[in-house]
């Protein structure tokens, strides 16, 4: 006997809906994704600007915890532009409290303790509009060698912990598209 359509249509509504079920599903897929890993939790996201032809990185880590207020884990991001590393950032995705000191030149700094692996210090990150703070170069160097690494900000409520596991990255992409290479404390 040979396959044929059947009269009343259910074999091609079937299929029909089954295919968009299954294109709308790898769609979700591929918007949610859109990186590649770069080793350990971190994530890569590159692109080239169609004018210039410049490419850039973005690699991101989420925090192994959230902080209380927040609907989604703590960031660190760098974003690579050239080649170079153009900003590292520390996204808290909570509320934070204002800043708590003026930088060298005047900008809004919040003074911010650091663990990476078993050192620890403090900085004075820039403040940027209440949303996130600028990781300075030397430390972002020290957090891509470590295997923890912690940031402990002020918030309206008190001191809060965002814990991260940097361990894994590669560090071959990292020098490539940040000309950046790990340092310890």
């Amino acid at each position: 006997m040979s396959p044929r359509l059947n009269t009343n249509g259910e074999f091609p509504v079937k299929a029909f809906v089954a295919c968009f079920v299954l294109l709308c599903a790898a769609a979700a897929l591929f918007a949610q994704e859109g990186g590649i890993s770069a080793g350990g939790k971190w994530m890569e996201y590159d692109s080239q600007d169609q004018m210039t032809l410049v490419k850039t990185a973005r690699f991101e880590l989420d925090a192994d915890n959230s902080l209380p207020g927040s609907e989604s884990s703590p960031k660190i991001l760098l974003f690579c532009t050239g080649g170079k590393l153009s900003l590292a950032d520390f996204r808290p995705n909570a509320m934070i409290a204002p800043p708590n000191r003026p930088g060298f030149w005047g900008q809004p700094q919040m003074e911010v303790t650091v663990r990476v692996d078993n050192s620890h210090s403090n900085h004075g990150w820039n403040w940027v509009n209440g949303h996130f703070l600028s990781i300075d170069k030397g430390t972002t160097r020290e957090m891509l060698g470590a295997q923890i690494f912690k940031v402990e900000i002020q918030t309206p409520s008190g001191p809060e912990i965002a814990n991260f596991s940097p361990a894994g990255i590669d560090l071959n992409r990292v020098k490539k598209a940040c000309d950046l290479t790990p340092k310890k404390p």
